[in-house]
């Protein structure tokens, strides 16, 4: 995957929550709150995953390929995890966005960058 879309996803995630501190904790509340909200969610997660698992040309000799694996693996497990055991998961969630809000912000915006500098690099290969 040559495409710099999750650093672009990162840094937007990152900039959304310095521009508006908490959205990301509220966020997470309210699909906390809702049972539809916590199905919707693992499901578009498990799908999104799977589809970045699945449509990366996985290259055991290229570590950006490996890497996307990796994270496409990781949201599959999480939108299982979503639909397992959504209340525990959404909880240990709000434990995480309460704690450190703008650490998390700052880790995103710099995996964002990070992220979108190597997709536009492999872009212009």
């Amino acid at each position: 995957m040559d495409h710099p879309i999750f650093g672009l996803y990162g840094l937007a995630a990152g900039v959304g929550e310095f521009r508006n501190p908490g959205f990301w904790g509220r966020m997470v509340r309210e699909v906390q709150a809702s049972s539809a909200l916590q199905f919707l969610t693992g499901f578009i997660t498990l799908i999104l995953g799977a589809t970045i698992y699945l449509v990366n040309p996985f290259d055991p000799g290229d570590w950006l390929s490996i890497l996307i694996s990796v994270i496409g693996g990781w949201i599959v497990i999480e939108g299982m995890l979503i639909l397992a055991v959504g209340d525990w998961f959404m909880d240990f969630a709000a434990r995480l966005m309460g704690k450190g809000g703008r650490a998390w912000a700052v880790l995103a915006i710099i995996f964002g960058l990070a992220a979108a500098f190597a997709g536009f690099v492999r872009l212009q290969v």
